[in-house]
């Protein structure tokens, strides 16, 4: 392989801002930031708004639009009256 194109694949720390969860995986991702995990390594950090453990969609909380209570109904009572005229 040629020399220097490539980026420098490494461990990387993400942590969620929301509740603190940080996991470790490999990324090429560049970051200024770094922390100090418990066993002693310093990675490079990178801070996410969410992540599987608070997204909705992975921790259930997640809402249907079946379950929102009829989007289309509100829609055409709220819109009825201006309907086309017959």
């Amino acid at each position: 392989m040629k020399e220097g194109i490539h980026p420098n694949y490494r461990e990387v720390c993400f942590q969620d801002l929301s509740n603190g969860f940080k996991f470790v995986t490999r990324s090429c991702v560049q970051t200024k930031e770094t922390i100090k995990l418990d066993d002693g390594r310093e990675l490079p950090l990178v801070k996410l708004e969410t992540t599987s453990e608070t997204h909705p969609f992975y921790t259930g909380t997640q809402k249907s639009v079946d379950n929102l209570g009829g989007r289309v109904e509100k829609f055409r009572n709220k819109f009825a009256r201006i309907g086309l005229k017959k």
